[in-house]
């Protein structure tokens, strides 16, 4: 028996259509993925402190120059690490001046307590490196803004 191709069907698409479908689905779907991924990060806790002390830093700003431009996490990268009780995270950031990376290293004393900062430094792209908050003292209580 022979098949054959009822012009009324619904199955008449090429296979190159359908793959050509597919691709584009899932690519979208991927797209959309990483969005919300980045969007999720953007709104952490742990990501917004550390982008507090940047902004309140004065030599960070002059360094980087203003506006202050925050840039998507590169998300392969694995200096960006996040888990139940420490977070680290290598942020772009530009400025009119210079550009760079503001690396934030976040913990936690359990899980869903909240987030302090344990440092928070600016490493510009000719490798200077500019300390913007540092956590101090034994118990934690003492903060030091660098």
């Amino acid at each position: 028996m022979m098949w054959q191709k009822h012009s009324g069907s619904r199955m008449s698409m090429s296979l190159g259509k359908l793959i050509l479908f597919a691709g584009v689905l899932t690519s979208g779907g991927s797209a959309l993925v990483y969005y919300f991924v980045q969007k999720a990060f953007s709104r952490s806790l742990y990501y917004q402190l550390g982008l507090e002390q940047l902004h309140s830093h004065p030599e960070a700003l002059e360094a980087l120059g203003t506006p202050v431009n925050v840039h998507n996490l590169k998300l392969p990268d694995k200096q960006n690490f996040v888990d139940i009780a420490e977070a680290q995270l290598k942020i772009p950031v530009s400025g009119s001046k210079s550009e760079g990376h503001l690396y934030v290293f976040s913990s936690r004393a359990a899980p869903f307590q909240r987030w302090h900062l344990d440092e928070v430094f600016l490493q510009l792209q000719d490798g200077q490196k500019i300390p913007v908050f540092k956590l101090s003292g034994e118990n934690g209580d003492e903060v030091k803004k660098e």
